[in-house]
């Protein structure tokens, strides 16, 4: 009899334990679907913001209640390569307009502070060099201006909302004085 009740102790610590398992499976991958993943920085498009290696945080939860606003550090789908991420920084959103003329950036008449670039970086341009913001949309750019540094709006258009995956907020690496809240 002691052998049985050892036997269905044993069969209900092991349901018990699969059970626990299964729950933080489903709750971690709730958790990377809808409320926040991590991203891998590849490439200098954003520097001096980001760094190659850098790792990042990236919020998904806020995209559910509000769109991304100017200043912001989105990760996005690449609209001109299949199965890649970009990182980029929001520069305008729909209904605004942007140019670029003698290298700054001009969001609805007024040229912007960006106190995240180096100096005076020159602002390059490939074709065009005014765009009107349409509706679920954003403009973005990379911090990193050199030319052909980064694959921007300025390249591939104006990119739709819900192409955008998430907000970077957090670096968690490397650990040192770049380490902490995105900018």
């Amino acid at each position: 009899m002691e052998q049985n009740d050892n036997k269905k102790n044993a069969k209900s610590e092991l349901v018990e334990w699969l059970k626990s398992i299964a729950i933080a499976i489903l709750i971690a991958v709730l958790i990377k679907t809808f409320v926040f993943n991590t991203t891998y920085v590849v490439g200098n498009s954003m520097y001096p913001t980001l760094y190659e290696s850098d790792r990042l945080v990236a919020f998904k939860l806020p995209l559910y209640f509000t769109d991304p606003k100017p200043g912001d550090i989105v990760i996005l789908n690449a609209p001109d390569v299949e199965n890649k991420d970009y990182i980029k920084r929001v520069i305008a959103v729909e209904g605004d307009t942007v140019q670029i003329l003698d290298g700054k950036v001009y969001v609805n008449g007024e040229q912007i502070e960006e106190s995240y670039l180096i100096g005076d970086e020159y602002t390059h341009i490939y074709s065009e060099n005014y765009w009107i913001i349409p509706e679920g949309e954003v403009f973005v750019l990379g911090d990193n201006r050199a030319e052909g540094a980064s694959k921007d709006s300025r390249y591939f258009g104006t990119v739709k909302i819900e192409e955008i995956k998430g907000i970077a907020k957090f670096r968690y690496y490397p650990f040192d004085s770049r380490f902490g809240k995105l900018n």
